[in-house]
């Protein structure tokens, strides 16, 4: 499962669980960059729930739209990342390193209104 809501003009909730297939990685890529459509210095909630890679072939679909991808990342200068596995933590704080103008810092599940707050400094 894969939800995106929007919150206000420059936020994004997104919930992920399970296991994505290709069909579903590709309505949550489409989903993504609509509801991110006239966002500028945005910000991200992402709430990991239960974590599974995705399918072969959606990591394929993920990756063929790769390069459009960076440029609908630049919209965005912020994004929390709720999870319960300390690998995925510093997974996410990692690729927060490798991507210039995106800072991502990861909390538990439980600290919700910390991620929140932090975004909105």
């Amino acid at each position: 499962m894969f939800k995106v809501n929007r919150i206000g003009t420059d936020r994004l909730d997104i919930e992920m669980s399970g296991r994505l297939n290709s069909d579903e990685m590709r309505t949550a890529l489409d989903e993504l960059v609509s509801k991110s459509e006239d966002i500028e210095k945005g910000k991200m909630l992402y709430d990991v729930v239960e974590y599974h890679l995705p399918s072969l072939r959606a990591i394929f679909i993920e990756f063929s739209r790769l390069p459009s991808m960076f440029g609908w990342m630049k919209k965005f200068d912020r994004a929390a990342v709720l999870a319960d596995k300390t690998w995925l933590k510093k997974v996410s704080e990692l690729e927060g390193m490798l991507l210039p103008n995106l800072e991502i810092k990861a909390f538990d599940r439980d600290q919700r209104a910390e991620a929140e707050e932090w975004l909105s400094n």
